[in-house]
């Protein structure tokens, strides 16, 4: 391989992230309450806050207390560079809410527009 075909195949790898990923704010699609294809709001999910309540945080606290500093391995070897993106898609009619996971990317969007070609004073040669 040429140097200019072994970058560009290296561009094209589907494991990697994409540039950037534009969703419409609503999407017409299947809801399993309603059983039938309706329009659903999109938005992206976030986690909650961390209450520490979990048996995992407590048994953590718990092993954690007096001498004898740290108890468990912190991890440090992080790999990945992004995310997957998680949508929540719920319906318009009877507000039923699911999640639909998407592909990792560094850039996303929620409908707006992009701003590639579009020049201030109109035209594209202007």
């Amino acid at each position: 391989l040429q140097p200019q075909a072994a970058a560009a195949a290296a561009a094209a790898t589907p494991g990697l992230p994409s540039k950037m990923v534009n969703i419409p704010k609503t999407r017409n699609t299947y809801c399993r309450k309603c059983k039938k294809h309706t329009p659903h709001k999109v938005s992206q999910y976030k986690t909650g806050k961390k209450t520490g309540k979990a048996q995992g945080d407590r048994r953590y606290e718990k092993k954690q207390k007096g001498f004898g500093g740290q108890t468990k391995p912190v991890f440090h070897k992080k790999a990945k560079t992004t995310k997957k993106i998680v949508l929540k898609l719920e319906c318009s009619k009877c507000k039923a809410k699911r999640m639909k996971p998407i592909k990792r990317t560094k850039h996303f969007e929620l409908g707006t527009d992009s701003k590639k070609g579009k020049s201030e004073y109109g035209g594209k040669y202007r």
